[in-house]
């Protein structure tokens, strides 16, 4: 097992420490860091709140939730490179959950349709028409073709309750791949069984080819292609969770529209990753979760898109094109509390919503999209992301040839073809001694069982000298776990 190929010749350590500082020094985004409450070493060692747990900086002060220390030590700065699982906290995230609180508590049911004069927050009524427009652009979509609502898994049964209509006779198959994430694969076959059918008649589920890591994308539409007169729907996933992989989102979605199969993507692990344009791609529609690369939190509010040709109401208020699912809040909001029997959607992703969505949810979701916003979006992360994902790999590269031959890289070597994440498959009977050596350091990873670890430099908060003390890190937890072994 080797890392990638091509490696060049190991410079001195200070050589590349100098290189990420300069990288650090250059980067117009280094500010957005400062934003962030990054847990340190002794953070990461803690087993109770830290002091001052309950008192917090109602600003994006560097003091972060440490309102009493001048500054953090440096020498305690923990690693974070765990954003694809869960995102870090925006400092700002308090201030926006504490005027909510003071809203509900000055308030109560007012806060409702009452807006405050110096509340930057929405009334709770509008909190998820805000929470659209915030996420549109993220996205790559019109407002009316997003909605912030439920969660991840719920929002994708209700795209295929509404738009996955099988013909056992006809088009009945969902295609899918093996690897996806497990969440995907529940709700595909429990939606298959819905209908009464087989998942090991209805269901595609193929592997990479010739024991690949990637899914090219060629294949994919091979697959597409072989059952394409029996297919309803494919979903497939942005970027695959296990490898990092960011799939040609609009090339496969051509060429499976143009079958007639309606597409579905999960973008868990792409949206605030990479940037979208889901409108003019032409996607049919989209699910995604908040608590990733979008900071939203544990567990946050979800969201979903539905091109607006998939959207349309009838004149009369009805709905011809989908089996949808209804509840109050997708409900027409000028007659939504006039308590009517009678659904006339609200035109739009809107007009899938349920119920009323947590605002405290949507208060903390989009604190973090304020952040976005500040930031220039989408473009200006990505330029910094390829940049960090790039020297990451080359910091890996350079490390001794013994430690290179016990890991190899699953992610893909093209930059363009990468979100944020770097997947690392070690060598067996590696993983559980590199994980604890690493958190031991103060680095947080994840892992993947059997081998691997995933590895994701947030451009919003990680820097290039993130990526060289993980580096270090690793080099010494492997040589740690490799002594173990033996």
């Amino acid at each position: 097992m080797t890392g990638e190929t091509g490696a060049r010749p190991s410079p001195s350590r200070s050589a590349r420490e100098e290189l990420a500082a300069k990288l650090d020094a250059e980067d117009s985004l280094k500010q957005f860091r400062l934003r962030f409450n990054i847990p340190s070493k002794t953070d990461i060692s803690r087993t109770s709140l830290p002091p001052n747990a309950l008192t917090s900086t109602t600003n994006d002060s560097p003091l972060g939730n440490y309102p009493n220390l001048k500054r953090k030590d440096p020498d305690d700065e923990g690693i974070y490179l765990v954003g694809n699982s869960l995102g870090l906290q925006p400092k700002r995230t308090v201030t926006r959950i504490q005027q909510y609180l003071a809203t509900w508590r000055s308030q109560g049911v007012q806060g409702h349709f009452k807006h405050l004069e110096d509340s930057p927050l929405p009334t709770w009524l509008d909190a998820d028409d805000r929470a659209a427009q915030m996420i549109a652009p993220i996205v790559g979509a019109n407002v009316d073709e997003v909605a912030v609502m439920q969660t991840l898994t719920a929002n994708l049964h209700l795209l295929m309750a509404a738009f996955y209509k099988p013909d056992l006779k006809g088009r009945h198959k969902i295609i899918i791949e093996n690897k996806a994430f497990p969440s995907d694969h529940y709700a595909v076959e429990t939606q298959i069984r819905h209908h009464g059918l087989d998942p090991a008649d209805s269901m595609v589920a193929f592997e990479p080819p010739d024991s690949q890591d990637i899914l090219p994308t060629e294949y994919i539409q091979s697959i597409i292609a072989e059952h394409a007169d029996t297919t309803a729907l494919l979903l497939l996933p942005g970027v695959q969770y296990y490898t990092g992989q960011f799939l040609d989102i609009p090339a496969i979605t051509a060429f499976a529209r143009a079958r007639g199969i309606f597409v579905i993507w999960d973008l868990a692990h792409a949206v605030g990753n990479v940037p979208l344009s889901l409108h003019d791609w032409d996607v049919d529609a989209a699910a995604w979760c908040s608590y990733k690369y979008l900071n939203g939190g544990p567990g946050c509010i979800g969201g979903l898109f539905v091109h607006e040709r998939n959207s349309r109401i009838a004149d009369d208020g009805g709905d011809s094109k989908d089996h949808r699912f209804a509840g109050w809040w997708g409900n027409d909001k000028s007659g939504r509390f006039g308590m009517r029997p009678g659904f006339r959607p609200v035109p739009g992703a809107a007009g899938f919503q349920l119920s009323n969505p947590s605002v405290l949810d949507i208060t903390s979701l989009c604190a973090s999209l304020e952040v976005f916003s500040a930031a220039g979006g989408m473009q200006a992360l990505r330029a910094k992301s390829l940049k960090l994902t790039s020297f990451l790999i080359e910091e890996l590269n350079h490390l001794p040839e013994d430690r290179r031959s016990n890991w190899r890289m699953l992610t893909p070597s093209e930059p363009e073809a990468r979100g944020a994440q770097v997947s690392i498959l070690l060598a067996d009977g590696l993983l559980d001694g590199v994980m604890k050596e690493l958190e031991e350091r103060g680095v947080l990873v994840d892992e993947r069982r059997p081998n691997v670890i995933r590895v994701a430099p947030a451009p919003l908060y990680n820097s290039f000298r993130d990526c060289w003390r993980f580096v270090r890190a690793f080099d010494a937890a492997l040589g740690k776990a490799l002594g173990d072994r033996s």
